[in-house]
């Protein structure tokens, strides 16, 4: 396989409401160093490609309002690495601009596509993964997903069903060895009970929102499947890599509805695969997901900043050093401050913070 045909494909246009206050319209999540790393999210996630493509074939698609923010995390990066989205459409334009650009470019592109803002601790086992799925989308004209072996009943996740047929027609196309299974449907956030059940049946995956494909079998499924977006990129081929390039994309952009990928293509298309993977995963989606991922001390908290504590257990803690913060009799809270807004929330009614931001944003768009 040859890694001058491979390209990253970096989603990195979100906001990150749940991770209010911290992530902002100005400063999304992706942006901010949420682990404790010295690197950031975005950061990170480049860092686990090294070797899976050239440099120069990992892409950024981000807002063109965090222009200035994407070059000062990546002074390395050229200009071309950078693809700039005029407005938010949702996950299928953006995978779409970059498609046809990548393609214009190179025919024989084979492309991962890739969220911003995940965690992935096992990444010696996430490339192996990684590299196994494009010497599978090199050869033929299929669309894979990395689906995660889920290890509780979670809400907060969309799952991937997969047959594990041995002797269908798909094992005969892949060769029974191939570690890709047949994807079923594709399955929205479930209810507690539905989450049960699907952990029960040992035929569920989480969806972690990483796609493998050729550039050539996507640009078809989008001519089959959403036809408007993609006659709004075939008309500004042309265009990229001129001058003219951002002013035909404003207008492409314009033309494109906003859907996501998963229901505009994965879950219409024939070809669809995954590869059940185990390479410690999390979306950190939410402030719960990151304490529960974090370091916590004996009272159970995860505390970031100046803080004394009292009586207090079970919570997340992110202050400003420069801020001496005490709490007494708090348990299973989210306290967060960031700027000009401070957050106390019960853990488990993180799911209003996203209400939380609209009314907000009704008290100035400074706060948001």
């Amino acid at each position: 396989m040859a890694l001058e045909h491979n390209y990253i494909v970096i989603m990195a246009g979100g906001i990150g409401t749940r991770f209010w206050p911290f992530s902002r319209n100005n400063n999304p999540k992706q942006f901010h160093d949420i682990l404790g790393t010295g690197k950031s999210l975005l950061q990170q996630t480049i860092a686990r490609f090294d070797g899976i493509c050239p440099i120069e074939n990992i892409l950024i698609v981000g807002s063109q309002e965090h222009a200035s923010l994407l070059k000062e995390q990546l002074p390395h990066f050229s200009d071309n690495q950078f693809i700039l989205e005029p407005a938010r459409r949702n996950t299928a334009p953006c995978i779409a601009y970059a498609a046809y650009k990548i393609f214009s470019k190179d025919p024989k592109a084979n492309l991962v596509v890739a969220p911003a803002d995940h965690l992935i601790l096992n990444e010696k086992e996430f490339q192996k993964i990684i590299l196994k799925a494009l010497k599978e989308t090199a050869k033929k004209d299929i669309l894979v997903t990395l689906g995660v072996k889920p290890n509780r009943p979670d809400t907060g996740y969309g799952y991937i069903q997969y047959s594990d047929e041995k002797h269908s027609i798909w094992s005969k196309i892949l060769g029974t060895s191939s570690s890709l299974k047949k994807v079923k449907l594709f399955a929205e956030k479930p209810q507690l009970e539905m989450a049960i059940e699907f952990l029960r049946s040992g035929d569920f995956l989480w969806n972690s929102g990483i796609f493998i494909w050729n550039a050539k079998t996507i640009i078809a499924e989008f001519e089959k499947q959403l036809p408007d977006i993609a006659e709004a990129f075939h008309e500004v081929q042309q265009y990229f890599f001129t001058e003219q390039e951002e002013s035909s994309i404003k207008k492409a952009y314009s033309q494109c509805r906003s859907i996501s990928i998963d229901f505009g293509i994965m879950e219409k298309a024939e070809h669809v695969f995954v590869i059940p993977s185990d390479f410690g995963w999390s979306d950190l989606g939410t402030w719960k997901s990151l304490y529960e991922l974090s370091q916590k001390d004996e009272a159970g908290n995860v505390v970031q900043g100046n803080v004394v504590t009292y009586d207090t257990n079970n919570c997340i803690i992110r202050t400003p050093e420069n801020r001496l913060v005490v709490l007494q009799g708090l348990d299973n809270y989210i306290v967060a401050e960031h700027d000009n807004v401070l957050m106390i929330c019960p853990k488990d009614e993180e799911q209003r913070v996203k209400e939380f931001v609209a009314l907000a944003e009704k008290k100035g768009k400074e706060f948001i």
